[in-house]
């Protein structure tokens, strides 16, 4: 199955300064019964978002009106803990096209490459910035530029790049899968075997 393209964002972005957050948090096991990606977004962070009776709790960042856009920036060691695909598809369903972390979890990272989110690791100096940013103003814009490798501060014009393996930066810029990028292939092994 092919993913949505990606090449460059624009966007506001919702803050979550927490360290340590691991897949469970992301998305609990209770709502991995699913075997589709559809609506995982509706229990994404669902225990830090909702109460026990389903009502939203008015402090966490996700139910603040003042924050919104497709860049989540969260705190470092994001992605921890089990294994589960989920937590990458809950991110994604829910809107956001990227995660801002100065550190995540090798598996965690794999998934959201896996499935059209992008990862981007920055230094622990540069996530200082963009919460400062963010928290002295929710309107505040960062550019992603992924044909290019960097993420910047629009106000301010401080940018830092970034490291992707170059060929799910391919499958990215390209709204490829991995079968989808094999059949791109397709010409160059066909000249191949006539050799």
């Amino acid at each position: 199955m092919a993913t949505k393209i990606f090449k460059h964002l624009q966007t506001s972005i919702v803050p979550l300064p927490i360290e340590n957050i691991d897949t469970d948090q992301i998305i609990p096991a209770r709502f991995l019964k699913a075997t589709t990606r559809d609506g995982f977004g509706n229990n994404l962070f669902r225990d830090w978002r909702f109460d026990n009776e389903g009502q939203p709790k008015q402090d966490f960042i996700l139910n603040d009106p003042t924050y919104s856009g497709k860049i989540l920036v969260a705190g470092k060691n994001f992605g921890c803990g089990s294994s589960r695909e989920h937590a990458a598809w809950a991110i994604a369903d829910y809107g956001f096209d990227v995660v801002v972390s100065s550190f995540f979890a090798d598996i965690f990272k794999g998934n959201a490459l896996n499935n059209g989110l992008l990862p981007i690791q920055v230094s622990d100096e540069f996530l200082k910035k963009l919460f400062e940013v963010v928290f002295s103003d929710p309107n505040a814009e960062i550019e992603v530029d992924l044909e290019n490798q960097f993420i910047k501060i629009v106000s301010t014009g401080q940018q830092e790049s970034f490291e992707i393996n170059p060929y799910k930066k391919a499958c990215l810029i390209n709204g490829y899968d991995d079968i989808d990028y094999i059949l791109s292939k397709k010409q160059l092994v066909e000249e191949y075997e006539a050799k």
